[in-house]
């Protein structure tokens, strides 16, 4: 990393240190020109925050920094753990950051991290603050995105495709005979799988010659009441819709919740189906369809991925995909035998009737 010190960023902003200062730790108590000239001044001289005492300034921890959208179900508590046992085992430690789907939150994580002396950063996705591209390429060190394996990296990614396992559980509904087909999405702002899940599923609905229509996409928050909510709401606009592929499965077993408080039969009168594999999902009755992605090894991977880099070896891979699994359980009528598979992806039956 370059050592530049806070003295010559705030000479090129023509402003003092503290001003520096309260714009990275407190960007709310200076104005929007001032925010602006000091990070174009941070961007000129390639400055970044050290917050290690003075015999460690030069060097790198033993840690490894994780950005992740949020921790409240297992989706990213199982790459959590996955990254934190081997980074263990190799002599580093995790430092986490949430940051809620904003890229702003997550520049000010990144930024608090580099100030560490992390030696190395894992990033979910691939939509990021432009600062935090910016202030990666000067510090140097590896970085893994997570979650995706489209786009340019950064540096190296872990993930699976998004949009090709959306394809893949519309085919295996459009096979259990479903043809009016409806999706409960995450929100898409800043949000790159969100997006690619999306796509899957209208590309899926296209080529297969499924009903299509806009008013059979809608959104929902990560939350069992929204997900009630957005079956009531789909049921509302398409009331004819005959399955409901949920991109996240806390959405999916909302939905469940409420079609039995209304007496909708799953899956005779509606099929559901959902997105990550949670615990929760093969032990609720009907058991949820889903897709099963190997969430522990995203988060082992990259710990592995990393600690290679920092040890100065090259990896195999840059672009490791995981795959994914379509996990036909209750939920879902039983499909039509088939030998298609699709990408990295496939089908087995855990359906017990």
């Amino acid at each position: 990393m370059r050592s530049v010190r806070i003295e010559e960023v705030a000479r090129v902003a023509c402003v003092s240190p503290i001003t520096v200062s309260r714009t990275l730790n407190k960007p709310d108590t200076v104005s929007e020109a001032t925010r602006n000239a000091v990070w174009a001044a941070i961007e000129e001289v390639g400055y970044i925050p050290n917050h290690l005492a003075g015999g460690l300034a030069s060097s790198k921890s033993r840690t490894v920094g994780l950005v992740i959208p949020h921790i409240t179900n297992s989706t990213f508590a199982d790459r959590v753990r996955g990254m934190t046992e081997v980074l263990r085992d190799e002599g580093f430690h995790l430092l986490l950051g949430i940051s809620d789907y904003s890229p702003q939150v997550e520049f000010q994580h990144v930024m608090a991290f580099l100030g560490q002396r992390v030696s190395g950063l894992s990033l979910t996705g691939t939509t990021h603050d432009e600062r935090t591209r910016s202030m990666l390429a000067r510090a140097g060190i590896p970085v893994v995105e997570t979650s995706t394996t489209t786009g340019t990296p950064i540096d190296m990614m872990v993930g699976y495709s998004n949009e090709a396992a959306c394809y893949a559980m519309v085919e295996h509904l459009a096979r259990c005979g479903y043809r009016k087909i409806g999706l409960i999405s995450t929100s898409y702002l800043n949000n790159d799988r969100t997006v690619a899940r999306r796509a899957g599923y209208q590309q899926a609905v296209k080529d297969l010659k499924l009903a299509q229509d806009p008013g059979l996409m809608i959104t929902s928050e990560i939350r069992l009441a929204a997900g009630a909510k957005a079956l009531v709401d789909l049921l509302a606009a398409q009331p004819d819709v005959d399955a409901i592929f949920c991109t996240n499965d806390v959405i999916a077993v909302g939905c469940l919740l409420e079609a039995a408080r209304r007496g909708i039969r799953v899956p005779d009168d509606i099929g559901i189906a959902g997105f990550d594999d949670i615990d929760l999902a093969q032990e609720f009755v009907p058991a949820l369809t889903t897709v099963r992605l190997r969430r522990y090894e995203v988060g082992s991977v990259s710990a592995h991925l990393l600690v290679q880099r920092i040890r100065g070896e090259t990896p195999a891979e840059k672009i490791v995909d995981l795959g994914f699994e379509i996990v036909a359980r209750a939920s879902t009528r039983r499909a039509q035998p088939t030998h298609q598979q699709r990408d990295s992806g496939h089908v087995s039956s855990r359906a017990a009737r």
